[in-house]
């Protein structure tokens, strides 16, 4: 996708822009809802232009788009906000809700809640960033397109951001396929080679994949979400009536105290910087899930309601999320911890039952990532031609490659990185600290930059430098992620090598919890 010279309304206007400017005015954003108001004023979509002329259906608003998919045989714009909110259900309520309760192990029950609710809300104010974002630009398709419009159309960031996505996206595929083998060789004893284990999760989520619109993968969105619901459900209860957790007064771990399960209310003195931030990442990467957000809204019937999937969903993770983990925390303590949870449960079919209930989440939940991954490519492939909404063999067969690259590369992951807990750590602070927290405090400043002008921090009064405080500070947070989360992530993964907790690459030996 190459940039070009001429830039177009929402009304499909064509004028001139002048690559060079910083300060690109590309017209006027009109809420649907209020008939061209909102809160009283117009609003004005930001500085940058995406696609070239050959660029076509990225420079046209929503009814348009609809216009020209009446005729294709595969529709793209189809998803209703109920649709939406199973996606974001199924993304959401996942299996890194099983790393809470090592979370609250670490900072302690009462810190542990708070930033739960902190995050949510922060993740929740986000997005919502990004749905005005993605009103003012119907054309965008996914964050690549965002990342560019943002940073003023430069190109080197379309590809920046499309490098991230990417690997934020393969590290999720990945991340489902080792913890696929660690499921298999849970539930069989490690009957096969790890590797072999690994190789049929990935070869069975490929061909789960093989859906082209997120309607489709809605429908089992909803079921990945009710036996996810399910699991930790299930893991709580069996957490709260067996008789003791697993390796109960048997020694725990190196360091750790052994008998009554201990539960902290704060985090105890000497808790290190590294261990900290593991804890805070662990909790921020099952919440931040603002990449796929843009792809979601590119297919709404109606964007405009995409809030209505947003707030169904923050209440509903606020809630699982906080009792979940601290009813598996209370009952495991913090040394019989283990991530995922399902560890720590001493009862053998308690473990097996709660585990098995997750298998959908285990398929779903990559099989969504790996989608939107081959779609931004597919696309940009095939934007303009006959295969893109079509049934034709060169358009299935390209999808399907697409589709087997990703997933090759995360069977790889999966072997080369073999630990779940500093793997949701080490994508947080590599993807999240950027599509979390900075790319959003910068797209409220753009957006208000655009609707006031250079003096919009001190025409607002003191909603706009509380404007202003609070996105610098979600920025700041995100490079303090990138930055000291890195490092704390890196350090974790050569302690826990140094230490022997993990085992080698391409290993046959079990990773069965």
């Amino acid at each position: 996708m190459a940039l070009g010279r001429r830039g177009r309304n929402v009304d499909n206007s064509t004028h001139e822009i002048d690559p060079n400017s910083t300060t690109k005015d590309e017209g006027q954003f009109y809420d649907a809802e209020s008939n061209g108001e909102k809160g009283g004023r117009k609003m004005s979509r930001i500085a940058g232009v995406m696609g070239g002329e050959s660029d076509q259906d990225s420079q046209l608003g929503v009814g348009k788009q609809l216009e020209l998919e009446a005729t294709n045989s595969i529709k793209y714009r189809t998803c209703s906000w109920q649709k939406t909110a199973a996606l974001l259900f199924a993304e959401y309520i996942c299996l890194a809700i099983m790393s809470f309760p090592y979370s609250y192990s670490i900072l302690g029950l009462v810190p542990g809640l708070i930033v739960t609710v902190v995050v949510a809300m922060s993740v929740l104010y986000t997005s919502l960033i990004v749905w005005e974002f993605c009103l003012r630009h119907p054309e965008l398709r996914d964050v690549c397109d965002v990342g560019q419009m943002l940073y003023f159309g430069w190109r080197w960031t379309w590809y920046f951001t499309a490098v991230m996505f990417l690997l934020n996206n393969t590290f999720i595929q990945g991340l489902h396929v080792l913890t696929g083998a660690k499921y298999l060789n849970t539930m069989s004893g490690g009957a096969v080679c790890t590797v072999g284990f690994s190789a049929i999760w990935a070869v069975l989520s490929f061909f789960c994949s093989l859906p082209r619109t997120f309607d489709t993968l809605s429908k089992l969105a909803t079921v990945s979400a009710f036996f996810t619901f399910l699991s930790v459900l299930l893991a709580a209860i069996f957490a709260g009536i067996e008789a003791h957790p697993y390796k109960y007064n048997t020694g725990g771990k190196t360091g750790l105290l052994v008998g009554k399960p201990i539960v902290l209310v704060v985090a105890t003195k000497g808790t290190s910087f590294v261990n900290g931030m593991n804890a805070f990442l662990n909790i921020s990467y099952t919440f931040i899930g603002q990449i796929t957000i843009p792809s979601f809204i590119a297919e709404m019937k109606e964007p405009k309601d995409f809030p209505k999937a947003l707030w169904a969903v923050t209440i509903c993770e606020i809630i699982v999320f906080s009792v979940t983990a601290s009813v598996v925390y209370a009952y495991t303590g913090t040394q019989y911890n283990t991530t995922p949870a399902f560890g720590s449960l001493g009862n053998e079919a308690y473990k097996k039952a709660a585990f098995s209930m997750m298998i959908p989440t285990l398929i779903f939940l990559g099989v969504l990532y790996a989608s939107v991954s081959a779609r931004f490519v597919f696309f940009r492939i095939f934007e303009g031609t006959r295969h893109k909404g079509n049934h034709t063999v060169i358009g299935w067969a390209t999808w399907a490659g697409i589709l087997a690259c990703t997933w090759i590369g995360a069977f790889i992951i999966a072997e080369v990185i073999p630990f779940f807990g500093d793997l949701l750590s080490l994508m947080s602070s590599l993807f999240d600290s950027f599509f979390g927290f900075i790319f959003w405090g910068t797209a409220y400043m753009r957006m208000r930059h655009a609707d006031y002008g250079p003096e919009w921090l001190t025409k607002r009064g003191i909603r706009g430098i509380a404007g202003f405080v609070l996105n610098a500070t979600l920025i700041c947070i995100g490079l303090f992620m990138l930055t000291g989360g890195t490092y704390a992530t890196c350090q974790s993964i050569v302690d826990n090598y140094n230490s022997g907790e993990y085992g080698s690459v391409f290993t046959c030996v079990s990773n069965g919890l």
